[in-house]
């Protein structure tokens, strides 16, 4: 089974920690392909909304799932896992080295897992209906309701998730089951992976949420409010309007707060989904971490990398 197994190398962290920079380094030195696992890069209109890597960067290493689709489209994650999937295949079968680079724990845990979704378990009006209490005012009694129904997605999903809050009720609703049951179930297939995940972040957290402060401020030098203004005149998908950026400028432009409120929030909001990504992440025992604030200098913690990567055994008896 070892023989089959494809070689996949993952790196993960938190928003601004360097991810994409230190990615690029990675693949030149091991001629590898980046497939980004970051939720709304894959977004064509969302550029400095989400600190895409620049035009420079994305030529010099090849990469896939960067303006992917459109911001008019759904995109979920049973449909990246699937995509994802299929390229990793056809990197691999090229000779290349596969990976996958992202803070979207859900997205990295679900393709390295090799989690399966039945893509039949939707009700258009059921959700549909579920949204109508979530706009009305009525979010509390969803969230008593997956409670309920699936304690533990309640425990796991992060309340202003509301997306995958109203999914899981749905699925229930369709299927009689908890969706934390079918995900430990899809666990049961193997995964077709050999993977080692490296993980990077500053242990002193005030450092990151000085680069993630120092990030928006560069974001909105670079013209993001007028990306977000230009994007609010299209209908853009549920999925979309999740981007953390798009909704909480929006209302500073509906003139619903002053500028200096809407950046603040943003900074806020940056800054606790970077500590839900870390919380995440940190679930995971098999990660190696790197600290950047343990080095002096940058240079040097990516020859550490480097050569922790280069050291990496291969799997043994199908393990």
């Amino acid at each position: 089974m070892s023989n089959n197994l494809i070689p996949v190398l993952v790196l993960v962290g938190p928003t601004a920690s360097g991810k994409t920079d230190l990615s690029i380094k990675i693949a030149k030195n091991f001629d590898a392909e980046i497939v980004s696992a970051d939720s709304m890069q894959i977004y064509k209109e969302f550029n400095i909304l989400t600190a895409k890597p620049s035009k420079e960067e994305l030529e010099s290493v090849k990469h896939h799932f960067i303006d992917e689709v459109s911001v008019k489209e759904e995109f979920s994650v049973a449909d990246y896992v699937k995509k994802a999937h299929e390229v990793i295949k056809d990197v691999n079968n090229r000779g290349k080295l596969p990976m996958i680079v992202g803070g979207t724990g859900l997205y990295v845990d679900s393709l390295i897992n090799n989690i399966s979704f039945n893509e039949e378990k939707y009700d258009e009006n059921i959700r549909k209906s579920l949204w109508n209490i979530y706009k009305s005012g009525s979010y509390q009694e969803l969230l008593d309701e997956l409670k309920s129904i699936d304690p533990e997605s309640f425990d796991n999903i992060h309340p202003n998730n509301v997306k995958r809050v109203i999914r899981a009720i749905e699925f229930f609703r369709i299927t009689g089951k908890p969706i934390s049951q079918q995900i430990r179930e899809s666990k049961l297939v193997d995964s077709p992976y050999f993977t080692n995940i490296i993980g990077i972040n500053y242990k002193d957290r005030s450092k990151l949420y000085d680069k993630i402060n120092k990030r928006i401020d560069k974001m909105l030098e670079n013209g993001l409010i007028e990306e977000v203004q230009a994007l609010s005149k299209i209908n853009i998908s549920k999925t979309a309007k999740e981007a953390i950026g798009y909704k909480e400028i929006l209302p500073y432009l509906n003139g619903e707060c002053d500028l200096l409120t809407a950046v603040e929030n943003l900074k806020m909001q940056t800054r606790r989904y970077a500590k839900r990504q870390i919380t995440w992440f940190n679930r995971n025992k098999n990660i190696k971490w790197f600290y950047i604030d343990d080095y002096d200098e940058k240079e040097s913690m990516i020859c550490d990398i480097i050569n922790f990567i280069s050291n990496l055994g291969r799997p043994k008896d199908g393990k």
